[in-house]
C-alpha cells in the first residue's frame, strides 16, 4: 500500500505529536522533515554553509540531542528559505513519501510543495500565544533560561519568515483540512486527525 498523509502547519502547533500518533495508528512510517532543516540549521552554526551542509548530511546527524534548542530552530528557518537547501532535500522526502506500506510527513510544505498528491492532508495550527507557551514550557523543560517574551517574539519571528519567503511558503494546501489546537487536548486532536484520514483512506479503497 502507498498512501502519503502530509501534514503541515507552524512552529509547536502539535502536528509533530498528531503526525506519530497517526502514523503508529495506522502503522505507517513518519518522517519530522523538520529535523532534516535542523539538522541543516545545525551544522550552519558550526561554520558550514547551508548548501555544503544539506549535501552532507548524515543519518545520524537526524539523531542529535541538542536539535531542538531555539538557536538550531532559528537556523533552521533560516536555511529553510535557500533555495539550493530546498532542492537538495526535495527527492529524499519525495522517496520517503512514496514507500510502500505508507508514510506520513510533517513540516511545513508538504502538502504544498513535497507531496502535493498527497492522499490525505491535514494544515495543524494554533495561535501563536498558545504555541509560545508550549515551546516555553517545553524549553525551560530542557534546561534552557528563556522568558515567555523571548519565545512569543522569537515563534512570530519564525511564522513571518516561514510564510513570507518566496520559496515553499508556509500556507495550507487548497484541499488541506484545518486543525485548530489551541484549546484542543492531544487525545481530542490526535482522534480528528484520525477521523479525516480514515475518510480519506476509505474513500481510497
Amino acid at each position: 500500500m502507498r498512501f502519503t498523509i502530509a501534514i503541515d502547519g507552524p512552529a509547536a502547533a502539535g502536528k509533530g505529536t498528531i503526525s506519530k500518533g497517526v502514523a503508529a495508528h495506522f502503522g505507517f512510517a513518519h518522517l519530522d522533515t523538520g529535523l532534516l532543516y535542523r539538522a541543516v540549521g545545525r551544522r550552519t552554526l558550526l561554520g558550514e554553509q547551508p548548501k555544503t551542509a544539506a549535501l552532507a548530511l548524515l543519518p545520524e546527524d537526524l539523531n542529535r540531542d541538542d536539535l531542538r534548542t531555539a538557536e538550531v530552530a532559528q537556523a533552521a528557518s533560516r536555511v529553510a528559505v535557500v533555495p539550493e537547501v530546498r532542492a537538495a532535500l526535495l527527492d529524499f522526502q519525495r522517496a520517503f513519501a512514496r514507500r510502500a506500506g505508507g508514510a506520513v510527513l510533517d513540516g511545513r510544505d508538504i502538502g504544498t510543495v513535497i507531496c502535493p498528491n498527497a492522499e490525505a492532508k491535514l494544515f495543524v495550527t494554533a495561535s501563536a500565544e498558545v504555541r509560545a507557551q508550549r515551546r516555553y514550557l517545553e524549553l525551560t523543560g530542557n534546561g534552557s533560561q528563556v522568558t515567555r517574551d523571548q519565545v512569543l517574539a522569537d515563534v512570530k519571528e519564525r511564522d513571518a519568515r516561514d510564510m513570507e519567503r518566496s520559496e515553499a511558503p508556509l500556507k495550507p494546501a487548497l484541499d488541506a483540512v484545518t486543525i485548530d489546537t489551541s484549546s484542543l487536548s492531544i487525545p481530542d486532536a490526535l482522534r480528528l486527525a484520525i477521523e479525516q484520514i480514515q475518510l480519506k483512506i476509505s474513500v481510497a479503497g
